[in-house]
């Protein structure tokens, strides 16, 4: 039955039937799903279960891994390759010729195809290679002062938050790009290294741990972050963690890296990170017929933007770049910067003036985009060598950013990720008169923090929720009680899972003292009447 729906579509395009082409496979179900939710543990890491816990997000059917029965059967299929899986969307992106393809809807558990080309499918989901990071990886190679990021920091605000002390410790980050080459012995990531805060890598071109690559890009995006050169350099969230995630294949470019960007989205929700930046944007592919049309990039239609839509359903923000389409003859941001579900960043000079190549919006569906705008125009990174440089690009922009939002979050974790964006768009200096170029315009993350920390302190959240604070702590931390619960057992864990701590506190008797702890972060379990809540404390 479901192959004759496939009747007018082959009726059509039966000339290109033996032609290789690429797919998503979507199917029906998922096995043991009740059991993984009763032990969500055995299917997410920690810090994603207190990610979640500490912001309402429920975990359910999508969170459970792809049947690894179906993928066999598929991979086992004539003519087809898998190379990518979604747990989210419960499918995989395969290659082989239509007619193989098609026969995949034989088997009983395929619900349905979605073809990369557009025209092969009935029902529409609304020999060229080109390096994509041309423009972006000519150096202007300058004398740099002390201090060559302190422009691009200041221009947000940045620096105020450093100054309260929040410089991203205790959040994850996940930089999804092309290439990490010497991520664990550039000098310029040392200190992340020696603390322990570079917490892994993935390939998931290749499907292996070494990310290296193709190109320097990951590199010089992810040191807009989390770099440090002691006088020369400062990323935007020097004491953040980070994974880092290959999605990009510099040698093609094809609608898997689109598959690969979702997946590698899943596993960092999987280990609890809090923040993604992607400096990568998806629109024209080595096969034309894959190409999004203007009326595709709507945030609902791409295979990225639906991956990205979902991951801010589960909890975390996601940082994109707007893409540097500007001067072009397709002027518009592309995927996923398109979903709703992206913070989308657009790239001003070192005066704050629009750069000509950011691309624009807005969205086929009339929403604003680019979100906001950082500096990507003379933009300081460090190279793969540990040296400072300078480049041009959004790619740069979006991590200057990705890194002040970090450490705006850090200030009050517990505040959802949709809130926290929303407070970043209003403190933009454009917010009252957004416009295509430059969307909301340049955020003040100073004026964010202000507005941050009086949001809903006096009213529902504390009238519901426990809350800690000071967070960073000194010396002691305070425990504010929801209504009606006057006792509960505070428990603090290091991140070996060892108790530390544990006491009895109640809404009178509501502090502990840290002064005895030594430096890092730390798992605080708040139990009362059955309930137990989870919070990540850092002691400095």
């Amino acid at each position: 039955m479901k192959k004759l729906l496939f009747i007018l579509t082959l009726l059509i395009a039966q000339y290109g039937f033996g032609q290789i082409q690429d797919a998503w496979v979507f199917f029906a179900d998922k096995e043991n799903v009740q059991e993984a939710l009763d032990d969500p543990i055995t299917i997410l890491t920690q810090e994603s279960l207190d990610r979640k816990q500490l912001h309402n997000v429920p975990i359910d059917e999508r969170d459970v891994p792809v049947n690894e029965n179906y993928i066999d059967q598929i991979k086992n299929s004539n003519g087809i390759t898998v190379y990518s899986k979604s747990k989210w969307m419960n499918c995989v992106y395969i290659r082989g010729t239509q007619a193989n393809i098609e026969d995949l809807l034989d088997l009983p558990f395929v619900t349905g195809v979605e073809y990369a080309d557009p025209d092969l499918n009935l029902f529409p989901i609304s020999g060229k290679v080109q390096d994509k990071f041309e423009m972006e990886e000519v150096t202007q190679r300058i004398i740099y002062n002390y201090g060559a990021a302190a422009n691009q920091i200041e221009m947000l605000a940045g620096d105020f938050l450093h100054e309260q002390d929040f410089t991203g410790s205790g959040m994850i980050v996940a930089v999804l790009d092309s290439s990490f080459p010497n991520a664990s012995t550039n000098p310029g990531f040392s200190e992340m290294v020696n603390d322990g805060r570079l917490l892994g890598t993935w390939d998931f071109v290749l499907d292996q741990v070494d990310a290296t690559g193709t190109g320097t890009h990951g590199i010089r995006t992810t040191s807009d972050i989390g770099g440090f050169i002691q006088d020369e350099f400062v990323g935007t969230a020097p004491e953040a963690s980070f994974y880092l995630f290959r999605t990009e294949d510099g040698t093609s470019e094809n609608p898997v890296e689109e598959a690969y960007w979702v997946e590698a989205l899943e596993r960092a929700d999987s280990l609890g990170v809090d923040v993604t930046n992607t400096s990568l944007s998806y629109r024209d592919f080595d096969n034309s017929n894959y190409d999004h049309t203007y009326d595709d990039l709507d945030g609902q239609t791409t295979f990225a933007a639906r991956g990205a839509n979902i991951a801010l359903e589960k909890g975390m923000i996601m940082v994109s770049s707007a893409g540097n389409s500007g001067n072009s003859g397709f002027p518009w941001v592309a995927t996923p910067a398109d979903a709703p579900g992206v913070l989308t960043i657009g790239a001003v000079t070192s005066n704050g003036s629009y750069a000509s190549f950011s691309s624009i919006g807005p969205t086929t569906d009339g929403r604003i985009k680019p979100d906001v705008m950082a500096q990507g125009q003379n933009a300081a990174v460090i190279d793969d060598n540990g040296n400072v440089d300078f480049n041009n690009g959004t790619s740069f922009s979006s991590p200057i950013m990705a890194g002040a939002i970090t450490c705006l979050w850090q200030s009050r974790p517990e505040v959802p990720n949709y809130l926290i964006m929303q407070l970043v768009r209003e403190s933009a200096h454009l917010y009252n008169n957004p416009t295509n170029f430059m969307g909301y315009g340049i955020p003040n993350f100073e004026d964010a923090y202000n507005a941050l920390q009086i949001l809903g302190i006096e009213n529902e959240f504390l009238i519901n929720n426990f809350a800690l604070y000071p967070n960073p702590v000194d010396t002691q931390v305070n425990i504010s009680f929801p209504q009606g619960i006057t006792d509960a057992q505070f428990s603090l864990y290091n991140v070996l899972g060892e108790l530390v701590l544990q006491t009895e506190i109640t809404s009178e008797r509501n502090y502990v003292g840290m002064d005895h702890l030594k430096r890092g972060m730390y798992l605080v379990s708040i139990q009362s009447q059955g309930k137990a809540v989870s919070f990540k404390l850092i002691k400095q």
